[in-house]
């Protein structure tokens, strides 16, 4: 009787080492989901720093007018009335 309780046990320890080591629900799976983890936590981070920096922009914009000024200068190239506006193109050097 000690016998077969021994074998029983012998064959579900192999049983359970297969289990361990086949690739459908073992340790390399383990491995490739830990790995896919610490990628994702890395672009979560990335994000909520870009989330808060828009966060702050648009708190500046809704509570100052200096930043509605600074964008308005920037990427429309407006200019308060009686101020004057230079460009300055620099030279091609196909013009030579």
């Amino acid at each position: 009787m000690l016998r077969w309780v021994a074998f029983l046990l012998f064959f579900l320890l192999i049983g359970l080492q297969i289990r361990l080591w086949s690739p459908h629900g073992g340790l390399p799976e383990v491995i490739s989901l830990r790995s896919a983890v610490k990628k994702q936590a890395m672009e979560d981070k990335r994000l909520q720093r870009r989330n808060q920096a828009l966060a702050a922009d648009v708190y500046d914009l809704k509570h100052g007018n200096e930043a509605i000024e600074a964008r308005a200068r920037a990427e429309l190239g407006l200019v308060k009335p009686g101020e004057i506006f230079y460009q300055v193109v620099p030279r091609s050097s196909t013009s030579n």
